[in-house]
C-alpha cells in the first residue's frame, strides 16, 4: 500500500467520482444478480434507516469502488455486486453517486458481497493489485467480505482481523453474524421474483428473517384472512347454538 499511495501522491490532483467512469461497459452476468441485489437491499433498508436516522449511509449494487487513481481507471477499481457504507452521504453535492472514490471518501465499506457466476476463482483471487480478494482485503480493507454461490447454495464470509481476512464459522442456524449491524447473513430457500432458489438473505440476531415490503404485506394479508376465518367459525358456532351473532 505504501508504494500505491506514494504513486498517487505524485499526481497533480486526485480525480473525483465525476471524472472517473461510472461503468466499464460490462454486461450483467446472469438473471440472478438483479433480483438478488434487490432482495438484500430492500429487506435490510428499514434497519439501515433506523440505524442512520440522519440518512448518512449508502448502498452500492454492482457499483464501482475506486481504490487507487491510475490510468486506465479500470485498473484501480472493483465493482462488488453489493456493498454497504456507513456514515457517508447518499449523494454528493446534490448529485447521485457515479462511483465510490475511496481516496476522497476515506470511509471503507463495512461489507462487500460478491455473487459467484463461474467457479469462484475470480472472487477468491489473491493476486496482488488485481485479484478481488487481495483488493478487498489489502486495499479497500472492508471489515467483512461475503462470497455467495447460488449453486450449490452457500455463502462464505470473511472478517478482517489484523489486516487479513479470516474465514468465519457459521452459528447454530448456519448463519454468519455481521456484528456491527447486529444481523446475520445466510441462505434461504424459497420463491422470489418467480425463481425458486437458495437466496442470500438477512436475519436479525434472534433468527427472525428480515422481510421485504411485499412479504410483509402478504403476511398481513394472511393474518387478516386467518382472523376473518376465525370470526366466521365463531359465528357459525353461535348460530348452531341458536344465537344470532349479528344481534346487538
Amino acid at each position: 500500500m505504501t508504494a500505491i499511495l506514494s504513486k498517487q501522491s505524485t499526481m497533480k490532483r486526485p480525480r473525483t467520482h465525476k471524472e472517473l467512469p461510472e461503468s466499464d461497459g460490462a454486461m450483467v452476468e446472469n438473471f440472478l444478480e438483479h433480483p438478488q441485489s434487490i432482495l438484500l437491499t430492500e429487506s435490510i433498508w428499514p434497519l439501515l434507516q433506523r440505524r442512520h436516522p440522519d440518512g448518512q449511509f449508502c448502498v452500492g449494487q454492482n457499483s464501482a469502488i475506486y481504490w487507487r487513481d491510475i490510468d486506465p481507471p479500470a485498473k484501480g477499481c472493483k465493482a462488488p455486486d453489493w456493498f454497504y457504507v456507513p456514515g457517508v452521504p447518499p449523494m454528493l453535492d446534490g448529485e447521485y453517486r457515479r462511483s465510490y472514490v475511496l481516496w476522497r471518501e476515506v470511509v471503507a465499506p463495512l461489507l462487500l458481497v460478491e455473487f459467484v457466476s463461474g467457479d469462484g476463482a475470480e472472487e477468491r483471487d489473491r493476486t496482488p493489485l488485481t485479484g478481488k480478494f487481495w483488493v478487498y482485503e489489502q486495499a479497500i480493507r472492508a471489515p467483512f467480505y461475503a462470497i455467495y454461490e447460488v449453486d450449490p447454495g452457500r455463502v462464505e464470509v470473511y472478517h478482517l482481523v489484523e489486516g487479513h481476512y479470516e474465514s468465519m464459522v457459521a452459528n447454530e442456524r448456519g448463519h454468519f453474524l455481521i456484528a456491527p449491524l447486529n444481523v446475520e447473513l445466510g441462505i434461504w430457500k424459497g420463491l422470489f421474483f418467480n425463481q425458486e432458489l437458495p437466496w442470500l438473505r438477512w436475519w436479525d440476531a434472534n433468527g427472525q428473517l428480515l422481510v421485504t415490503a411485499e412479504e410483509r404485506a402478504e403476511r398481513e394479508r394472511q393474518r387478516a384472512e386467518a382472523a376473518e376465518q376465525q370470526l366466521r367459525r365463531l359465528a357459525d358456532r353461535l348460530r348452531a347454538a341458536g344465537i344470532d351473532p349479528d344481534q346487538e
